[in-house]
């Protein structure tokens, strides 16, 4: 039988302390360890920290947290959603992942990607020009890297390596895994690397990505690939009832998209587009069962082994965020499980 994984992911969101006020950082990543750890203890798969570089959001340095978190679990899954590898070292991205390997005994899984924010690149020193070219060469290396060590490699950002030895070494396999959100061309690189699929789903019809899961399945045919566990990872939010959830999350998620707007120049955001979103989209907000429905039938409609649920979504305070991690653990997962078992 398949085996079935369901996970959490956080961007470390700066959230709201008991008076009102914007938490500082420092207390944020403190907030996000207690909130892995509590997920470790509720028997969830997989916590996936993002990497940004911006106000809103606390994490940049998801590796070092992630070491943290490693010292208070002990099953839990270890990664990034994503780590920003285009604007960074990948033979640093795998000697920080393998140490971290190495202290959680074998849970650490690294998701590779470029980002949907590109504040990294100007502050690193990398040209967004070269934007495609950066992240096609970086994940060359890192999964030629990650599948054999010493290695030798060259391209055209860094001078060539031959026969280097990079340490520490992994003792033990590391899964490897790349977000992907929805270029079939980037399906297609992951199937050609041999790494494993991860589907960034954070608005609309879930079903409008089958079309990549089965281009997934048909490149590893042609390439002669393993087919291997794909994962979704979306937004969403648990609460006691469905009018909690949504009432809890609308004005964090207003405060979130309405910044992002005005940075991107998107429409308003509005009540009936989040509500619209929430019933006919990939936002996955309301009580244990509905979540867990909704879930289910995205898992069951694409064929996919893993969903990641981004719980936090705005300066949602960090007691909301620790209830919703609690009713998803305790509920959602085994609801989850038990529907697509049946």
């Amino acid at each position: 039988m398949t085996t079935i994984e369901l996970g959490l992911d956080t961007f470390g969101d700066v959230s709201l302390g008991a008076d009102g006020q914007i938490k500082p950082m420092d207390q944020v990543l403190r907030d996000v360890v207690d909130e892995a750890a509590l997920a470790d203890s509720l028997g969830i798969d997989f916590i996936g920290l993002g990497e940004h570089h911006r106000s809103d959001f606390a994490i940049s340095s998801p590796e070092i947290l992630l070491a943290a978190i490693a010292s208070r679990t002990t099953r839990i899954k270890l990664g990034t959603a994503v780590s920003v590898l285009s604007s960074d070292d990948p033979i640093r991205v795998f000697q920080r992942f393998s140490t971290l390997n190495a202290l959680s005994n074998g849970r650490a899984e690294p998701i590779l990607g470029r980002g949907s924010f590109t504040e990294s690149y100007p502050l690193f020193g990398y040209d967004l020009q070269n934007y495609d070219l950066l992240f096609e060469e970086k994940l060359d290396l890192f999964a030629k890297l990650a599948r054999q060590n010493p290695f030798s490699w060259q391209g055209q950002h860094r001078s060539p390596l031959v026969n280097q030895t990079v340490y520490p070494p992994l003792a033990q396999p590391m899964t490897v895994w790349v977000g992907v959100g929805g270029s079939p061309e980037s399906v297609v690189r992951v199937v050609r690397q041999d790494l494993q699929l991860m589907l960034a789903i954070i608005g609309g019809d879930p079903r409008r990505f089958t079309p990549y899961v089965d281009l997934y399945q048909r490149a590893c045919a042609q390439l002669g690939r393993q087919v291997r566990p794909i994962g979704i990872h979306s937004p969403g939010f648990v609460a006691a009832t469905d009018e909690a959830a949504r009432e809890q999350l609308w004005p964090h998620y207003a405060e979130m998209f309405g910044r992002l707007g005005r940075e991107r120049g998107w429409p308003p955001t509005t009540k009936d587009r989040y509500l619209d979103e929430i019933d006919n989209g990939s936002l996955y907000v309301g009580s244990p069962e509905t979540v867990a429905r909704k879930i289910a039938g995205a898992m069951r409609d694409l064929g996919v082994q893993r969903f990641d649920l981004k719980y936090s979504t705005g300066p949602v305070p960090h007691g909301q965020l620790m209830e919703c991690i609690r009713l998803y653990g305790e509920q959602v997962v085994p609801m989850v499980k038990e529907m697509l078992a049946q």
